[in-house]
């Protein structure tokens, strides 16, 4: 691919390279960790920390309480302090201070902010780094103090990966990625229930049904493109083969944003904006990216050609940029680049504007190599989600939290495709989702919802409800699984009861309902007492009414956060057709000057109201 082999290793850097490894999140990323803790000893390994400074409102606070501010006032003086931010010559400190009621006049006040502006950037205390791991042939406690982590099994140390990096120690950044345990997950499911091997380094490429669900913005739990700003932006980028992927991993990110390259690079692929280059001698370096830059390897090779930059020059060029701690450092660097310029005779406004693409790099950009990487796992992510979407659904659900979107999210996306799910089942679920064959003609892949899924059931009483069901058999009535699952609490049961996992109990579907499994969970765990101690289920269940549909819904999402039955806010597609309502994805394809009618639904609302934000 053309990579920089200068992003990662030179002479010029004089220091270990960054060493990414991404893991499925779980068990998998800690037998990593664990394993590198035998193999170089407690001594000779550790996890790295976060040294966490005082920022405006934490410093504000503290300050406040030291100097003995009433609760009252150190709200409002400390909401002015980290709250403030300048929009122009008249917008002072004084005048927000004066606007709290509050003045800097005053010895006490004028002390505090003195102190609290003393305070900004000092250490607060330390945490552990996510992933970030050292590693020595020696004794690592002879250069650094560690100490045991919070954690069981773990060994921290009291430097920040900036200060290892300092001391010229290795370190290893361990991530745990939910989408890579998804497909791991996946490729077991698919053997188990369609019968079929599915090797993920050799999946057909250039797959139709892919590329068709990207363009449509249709990514709901997809890696790396599910989010809303992605969604928005695929329609009009229409990715249709790999590097289109690469491409669009990339454009998301605060660099290519905060740098204003998004737009002009959608309008280029659109044709309409005219492909142009800062100068002629970039062109090379940005032709696949229609004349902006994505990658932090084009910024560095930018520098090594506008400004005959050597690649561990331009290294620690993008290293400068990206630097928290030295403003010298950017403005050295800066200068140096304006230097080497001039004496290649680039005019003035050519330097600015090729400045303004390499400060991007500072907020963050993508290398190019991370780009293909993840592109492999978002192209691997729809290929399964759209050829094994039972297999996908259930993964995903399995492996939460995880990604943008909500389980119900993803349970009701899947309905929409076409998936059917089953609801919790005391007879049929295990702890969690899995697969089932449907009892068609032609059978088809159905999902079934896992117990894990109930809220306030713990994961040992699920367990031990499956043992008892393989072990024994189906359960015939409340007062069995009672009986046979002494490890359920009173409220677990009740839950269960109400989220409908119970109706299965029952030998007929007119008496087996919510409200009956709720009276019989009341009878099972409490004494009747003499006057109904021989009263029969069976005559009482005729009199209870089933749970209206309002009801039901709010009993599926106060005891499982979704619901696998019909949702008053959303329809199926076949629906939405007969109804004449064109998807969002389809609105590019309306005439222009037509009428159409645009709705949603608001998420979360943001609480104080603002005129530009909202919160989803």
């Amino acid at each position: 691919m053309d990579l920089l082999f200068e992003r990662f290793l030179s002479e010029e850097r004089g220091e270990w390279p960054d060493i990414d490894l991404d893991l499925p999140s779980g068990d998998q990323r800690e037998s990593v960790i664990q394993y590198l803790y035998t193999k170089y000893g407690r001594h000779g390994a550790a996890m790295t920390a976060n040294v966490s400074t005082y920022r405006e409102k934490s410093a504000a606070r503290e300050i406040g309480k030291i100097l003995g501010f009433k609760e009252n006032t150190l709200s409002r003086i400390s909401s002015v302090v980290s709250s403030f931010e300048w929009t122009g010559p008249t917008d002072t400190m004084d005048a927000h201070f004066d606007r709290a009621g509050l003045s800097r006049k005053n010895r006490k006040i004028a002390k505090y902010l003195e102190l609290v502006m003393r305070m900004q950037d000092l250490p607060r205390h330390l945490s552990q780094h996510s992933g970030g791991m050292v590693v020595c042939q020696g004794q690592l406690s002879s250069v650094v103090p560690l100490e045991p982590a919070t954690m069981p099994g773990r060994v921290v140390l009291q430097w920040d990966k900036d200060d290892c990096a300092d001391f010229g120690i290795i370190k290893f950044d361990l991530l745990g990625l939910g989408m890579m345990a998804v497909l791991e997950d996946c490729l077991v499911l698919i053997r188990e229930a369609y019968g079929e091997e599915v090797d993920l380094a050799h999946l057909p490429q250039n797959d139709p049904d892919v590329y068709a669900a990207i363009q449509a913005a249709d990514t709901i739990g997809v890696f790396q493109i599910e989010s809303r700003a992605q969604m928005s932006s695929l329609p009009r980028t229409q990715p249709k083969c790999y590097y289109d992927l690469v491409k669009q991993e990339a454009i998301i990110r605060p660099g290519p944003v905060i740098g204003r390259f998004v737009n002009p690079y959608i309008l280029r692929v659109l044709g309409r904006e005219e492909i142009t280059y800062p100068h002629p001698s970039l062109e090379a370096i940005l032709r696949r990216t229609l004349g902006v830059p994505l990658f932090q390897e084009q910024i560095l090779k930018i520098a090594m050609v506008i400004a005959d930059f050597t690649g561990g020059e331009a290294e620690q060029l993008r290293r400068a940029m990206g630097s928290k701690r030295s403003v010298a450092k950017v403005q050295a660097m800066e200068l140096l680049l304006r230097c080497r310029m001039s004496a290649k005779e680039i005019p003035l406004h050519t330097q600015d504007e090729i400045i303004r693409l390499i400060e991007a790099v500072g907020h963050y950009m993508f290398p190019e190599s991370h780009a293909a990487s993840f592109a492999a796992l978002t192209y691997a992510s729809v290929y399964i989600r759209e050829h094994y979407r039972a297999a996908f659904t259930a993964s995903i659900l399995n492996e939460q939290p995880m990604g943008f979107y909500a389980p119900d999210t993803i349970v009701r996306d899947s309905q929409s495709h076409g998936l059917k799910v089953r609801a919790i089942d005391i007879n049929r679920s295990d702890w969690l989702c899995t697969i089932e064959r449907s009892d068609q003609l032609v059978p088809k892949q159905e999902l079934q919802m896992g117990l894990r899924y109930v809220r306030d059931l713990r994961r040992g009483a699920g367990e031990a409800i499956v043992r008892q069901r393989n072990s024994s058999g189906r359960f015939c009535s409340v007062e069995e699984v009672r009986h046979r699952v002494p490890e359920l609490r009173k409220d677990e049961l009740a839950s269960l009861a109400e989220v409908g996992a119970l109706n299965s109990t029952y030998s007929s579907k007119q008496n087996g309902h919510r409200r009956t499994a709720l009276w019989d969970v009341a009878r099972a765990i409490q004494d009747p007492g003499p006057l109904f101690a021989n009263l029969k289920t069976e005559g009482m269940d005729a009199p209870l009414e089933r749970m209206t549909h309002e009801e039901r819904l709010v009993a599926d999402y106060r005891g499982t956060g979704l619901t696998t039955g019909p949702h008053p806010l959303f329809y199926s597609r076949a629906a939405l057709a007969r109804m004449q309502v064109v998807p969002a994805s389809q609105v590019r394809f309306v005439k222009d000057g037509a009428r159409i009618v645009v709705a949603g639904c608001a998420i979360v609302r943001q609480r104080p109201g603002t005129a530009s934000a909202f919160c989803s």
